[in-house]
């Protein structure tokens, strides 16, 4: 979520003038599976991982700015970024588990906030949400500097240690977010190989997520050596096409509210009343060209199909760790395409997790209010998922 979360910032800007939608009344029809489509056998079928450590990461939402860029970096904001309510909320809505983002700056600027990551993950954990959390560093290039790679590893020579009085059952530390690592996915398999293994010294029995490089999509997933550890999970995200759940955040000078309209299913009508409507000619062509591809359930589909059949063909356990859309995205369209993956998921027997909780992406819960707002009907809906009574 890194280069999406960067370009988002100039996108929200540009349309702080432009109705939300989140009033409108949502599609509560189902997305129907892809034609022909073969549902994967069950994870636990494939994959050498204890079945009920699968069944902790089935439905899952991305926690961005507790240890991630926090409002507040003091010990009571941290204590308290999120109360017992929150946290209790969560669970009743029918999530399984939490992915915490952890900025390690944070932790090297004063290690004493260690202790309150743990103190976080353990009030997660009594309510019955398993943990993923891992670093998502802001200032590292691990492509270029032997001093960043050696920095990885001694965040988890600090971090692995302080985990093992967690329940290794809902504790599942994860090597990285969105390694890039391009040109090169073969370095970026042998430091995750490091990592794993400085992990692995201080947390014999934890379930470890590893991914793929080029930002830990699809393609870095397909191009991934699995490892000889059984006990792993491997994590792919999924944003695409970014022109329509990021509003093409990584190109500027778009017109980003026609790029809001576009539809999902992605038809032709609703495609040349966002193209014409646009008021220059290079976001006219991008939405031509977008749309020309005919997004669609079916098409989000088969690439979710493409992270399964590498799970099948080695014998893995696949995680959706990220997908989301803008919510500046019209209603319709990002509600639909939410419940395409999610339900692609579903059908594949890989767990999936929201992003995020705190981020426009998700369920856009402000993380500076005092007060937690309930997470939205709509978006729960598109999960699958209800507030708890």
């Amino acid at each position: 979520m890194r280069l999406i979360a960067h370009l988002l910032i100039s996108v929200l800007a540009l349309l702080a003038a432009e109705p939300s939608g989140r009033a409108a009344s949502p599609s509560e029809r189902p997305v129907a599976p892809p034609p022909g489509h073969l549902a994967s056998p069950p994870p636990e079928r494939i994959s050498a991982l204890a079945p009920e450590r699968i069944a902790a990461l089935q439905r899952g939402v991305n926690i961005t700015n507790w240890f991630r860029f926090p409002p507040r970096a003091d010990d009571a904001a941290l204590r308290t970024y999120l109360d017992d309510a929150a946290i209790t909320a969560l669970r009743r809505a029918g999530f399984s588990f939490v992915r915490l983002a952890v900025q390690p700056e944070l932790l090297e600027a004063l290690p004493g906030r260690l202790a309150l990551l743990v103190q976080a993950a353990r009030r997660l954990q009594r309510v019955g949400l398993a943990v993923v959390l891992g670093p998502h560093p802001t200032t590292w290039h691990l492509e270029q500097s032997e001093a960043d790679r050696l920095r990885l590893l001694a965040f988890w020579r600090l971090v692995a240690p302080a985990l093992r009085p967690l329940d290794p059952r809902l504790t599942y530390p994860e090597i990285l977010n969105e390694p890039v690592f391009a040109p090169d996915p073969q370095a970026w398999a042998a430091l995750q190989d490091s990592a794993l293994a400085t992990v692995r010294a201080a947390l014999p029995d934890a379930t470890v997520v590893l991914t793929g490089a080029n930002w830990g999509g699809i393609d870095g997933l397909a191009a991934l050596r699995p490892v000889a550890d059984p006990n792993v999970i491997y994590s792919f995200h999924f944003y695409e096409p970014s022109e329509l759940t990021a509003l093409a955040a990584y190109r500027p000078g778009l017109d980003r509210a026609a790029l809001a309209r576009v539809p999902f299913p992605m038809d032709a009508a609703g495609c040349r009343t966002a193209a014409d409507g646009a008021v220059d000619g290079a976001t006219r062509g991008l939405i031509t060209f977008v749309c020309s591809m005919r997004w669609d359930a079916a098409r989000v589909g088969m690439r979710i199909e493409q992270a399964a059949t590498w799970g099948r063909d080695h014998h893995a356990t696949v995680l959706l760790g990220e997908f989301g859309a803008s919510r500046a995205l019209n209603t319709p369209a990002r509600l639909a395409w939410l419940e395409a993956v999610r339900l692609a998921c579903q059908q594949r027997g890989i767990g999936w997790a929201l992003w995020g909780y705190d981020d426009v992406m998700g369920f856009g819960i402000d993380p500076r209010a005092q007060a937690r707002s309930a997470m939205d009907d709509a978006t729960l809906a598109a999960l699958g998922l209800r507030r708890g009574r």
